[in-house]
């Protein structure tokens, strides 16, 4: 009897899982999926029917997300409200926005706008971080997108400027550097002074993403503009991108944007 007990519990988690709410972008033969009750993480992006991100279901590894910057400030786990709170959705003139609950260790609320822009084939996501405390607040906007632990990653800087030096495998390749998905039994994470994209093509796809350029003194404390995390195993990778660390007033927000392109590689 507890075996079956045991069964039907699971096989309702799973049917729960099956029902949550999920919203589309679409533009082209490119699909977003976003699922508003799990942090209103982007839980596919499709090219026709391939999938590009992360579909492993342990947490922390699947998806892209958004968190605030510097780490140090939460450290671990990602701050729930944020990372998978449910999102309230509101849908007009061709944009789906979704906000968060207010954090209550760290008093912000996050805001994300997704649209697209078919003259330029991207998808547009815009996010926001609004401080909801009573006093002045210095925050940076960070991304984070798995993918599995496969292909090539690219930027724009230098390789000997890659901190810290010899963890990855990166090359000086037409210019930019370079970085083929490799294993290790250690998590890894670099850091770049990049010039405002990141890519990453892997089974005939490559994923583009364009944000603002940060000059040297605008990341936040001990972070970058580019960061690649890559877990340990065959497992998967983090594309990161942070913005500018912006002071904010009690009720005041900044605004990143992150344009994506999903295309055949050439």
């Amino acid at each position: 009897m507890k075996r079956i007990v045991m069964l039907s519990a699971v096989a309702l988690l799973m049917s729960s899982a099956a029902m949550a709410q999920t919203k589309e972008v679409k533009i082209g033969d490119v699909t977003m999926t976003i699922t508003p009750e799990k942090g209103a993480k982007i839980t596919s992006l499709k090219y026709q029917d391939q999938e590009v991100i992360s579909q492993l279901r342990w947490p922390e590894s699947f998806g892209s997300t958004f968190w605030t910057s510097p780490q140090k400030e939460w450290n671990w786990p990602p701050v729930f409200e944020l990372d998978k709170g449910v999102y309230e959705v509101v849908e007009k003139d061709g944009h789906l926005v979704m906000t968060s609950p207010v954090s209550e260790k760290l008093k912000y609320r996050v805001r994300k706008d997704f649209s697209t822009d078919k003259k330029d084939g991207a998808i547009v996501i815009t996010y926001s971080i609004i401080n909801e405390s009573g006093e002045e607040r210095k925050v940076a906007p960070w991304e984070i997108t798995r993918v599995p632990n496969a292909g090539v990653i690219k930027f724009d800087a230098p390789v000997e400027s890659i901190w810290p030096a010899g963890l990855m495998n990166f090359e000086q390749k037409d210019g930019v550097a370079c970085y083929a998905a490799d294993e290790a039994q250690q998590n890894r994470k670099v850091n770049a002074d990049g010039k405002g994209w990141l890519s990453y093509e892997n089974n005939g796809l490559v994923l583009t993403k364009k944000f603002a350029d940060l000059k040297a003194d605008e990341p936040a404390p001990g972070e970058a503009e580019i960061q690649v995390y890559v877990n340990r195993g065959k497992t998967y990778i983090e594309l990161e991108s942070q913005g500018a660390y912006t002071t904010l007033a009690p009720g005041a927000e900044l605004s990143w944007t992150v344009r994506w392109y999903l295309q055949p590689a050439k």
